[in-house]
């Protein structure tokens, strides 16, 4: 996909009403109040990574500097079995950190998990990253 097509994509997201229970939606997964899709998979850490760079900072030109938030310390909650929030409960498994801004009442998150992110036994050699987009109105954990 080109960096117009993700944000395509993510205007789609942005646009769609919430599912109104958890599950598959069209392009990705949902729930009340959130819905995540993946842009990119399976591709190489170095293109995928690039992808990732260039809707960063198309997305910061049209809306501003984003927050960036480590997802460490909600990874290690997770694990200690504090319940969390979707989508964030799903993305804690995934990248490093996220890119959020804020819009109209919702949160828009964008991440690359490279296949070596939080928790990940698969290292360099896994499937590859995906790059992922949330859209959600809850509030990061």
């Amino acid at each position: 996909m080109t960096t117009a097509q993700h944000l395509a994509a993510i205007e789609l997201l942005r646009a769609a009403a919430f599912p109104a229970v958890r599950g598959p939606t069209g392009p990705g997964t949902g729930g009340p109040g959130w819905a995540l899709v993946e842009l990119a998979g399976g591709a190489d850490t170095e293109q995928c990574g690039a992808e990732h760079t260039a809707l960063v900072d198309l997305l910061t030109v049209r809306l501003g500097e984003p927050d960036v938030l480590s997802l460490w310390s909600l990874q290690a909650r997770v694990t200690g079995g504090e319940e969390i929030p979707e989508p964030w409960r799903e993305l804690s498994s995934g990248p490093r950190w996220l890119h959020l801004w804020r819009i109209g009442g919702r949160w828009l998150a964008v991440g690359l998990a490279d296949g070596a992110g939080i928790g990940s036994a698969e290292g360099a050699d896994g499937p590859g990253c995906r790059l992922l987009a949330a859209v959600t109105e809850t509030d990061p954990p």
